[in-house]
């Protein structure tokens, strides 16, 4: 599959894409997706890059396909949130060849469909039998996600009769709150590491036709970057966090309210100095 003249495009219409050379060759540039995880370790990637390293910090939000091919074509230096060797396998397939991994931020990233511990089923195959309770909708995020494409597979796999709705992560998160403030029945496309699991009591849907992977969350710069920048090459390939860790910092996030992400991020930092400290290159 091609994503990337649709992306690429949405990236510059965005004014997004920052060509090599507008910035300083002090300034690393971050690109992230509007999913939990990918917000809360590239914020905390920040944070630790300008108080501990020096750095200046440029942040920017795209889809991943727009992401992965910014990032190939040297116009971003780094992506923390990339779903490997499964989930976004068509980039890396399409991109592969001009990005580095750097190894995982969260070596165990599950995906799924998810529904409230309340609800009586177990698994994927039984979503047939309350299709209408569902109305025939999976409230999925957005199309450029892999999710969303294995999700469509999933339909297909098992001979669903329903429609996924794309949305956001965000979307999809208020969607799943709203259903279980009102204890209604609800199926979403989920992952972990991310918040509503330390939230709500959830499952994820048995999957015994194994549509969805197990991936690592991986950490994917430009070729070139570790000889123009080797501390921040090594401070990432060291950045790591372990499930609770992470979960942690994205419930802090969530909960911050008139808080800027990056504010919460630094005290997060803060109260966890020893980590922060192990990943610093000596």
């Amino acid at each position: 599959m091609k994503h990337s003249l649709l992306n690429i495009t949405r990236f510059i219409a965005a004014g997004a894409i920052v060509s090599a050379g507008a910035l300083s060759a002090n300034t690393i540039k971050l690109a992230y997706p509007n999913w939990a995880e990918g917000i809360a370790v590239t914020h905390l990637a920040k944070v630790v890059l300008e108080d501990e390293l020096g750095y200046d910090v440029e942040m920017t939000m795209a889809d991943p396909g727009a992401i992965y091919a910014a990032v190939a074509d040297g116009n971003q230096d780094a992506f923390l949130d990339g779903w490997l060797p499964h989930t976004h396998a068509p980039y890396w397939e399409e991109f592969g060849d001009r990005l580095v991994d750097l190894g995982s931020v969260f070596g165990y990233g599950v995906t799924g469909l998810v529904v409230p511990a309340y609800m009586e089923i177990d698994s994927i195959e039984q979503l047939s039998d309350i299709r209408d309770e569902l109305d025939g909708r999976i409230v999925g995020i957005g199309t450029g996600a892999g999710i969303f494409r294995n999700t469509n597979r999933a339909i297909d796999e098992y001979g669903l009769d329903f429609e996924q709705v794309a949305s956001s992560g965000p979307a999809m998160t208020a969607a799943l709150a709203d259903a279980i403030s009102e204890k209604k029945p609800i199926v979403v496309t989920g992952w972990k590491p991310h918040w509503k699991f330390g939230r709500y009591e959830l499952k994820v849907l048995d999957d015994p036709r194994g549509v969805f992977p197990i991936d690592g969350v991986k950490k994917i710069v430009r070729k070139g970057f570790a000889e123009d920048h080797p501390r921040v090459n090594q401070f990432l390939a060291n950045f790591s966090l372990t499930e609770d860790q992470l979960l942690e910092l994205m419930l802090a996030i969530d909960d911050s309210g008139d808080e800027s992400t990056e504010s919460v991020a630094r005290d997060w930092a803060l109260l966890n100095e020893p980590l922060v400290d192990s990943w610093i290159p000596r």
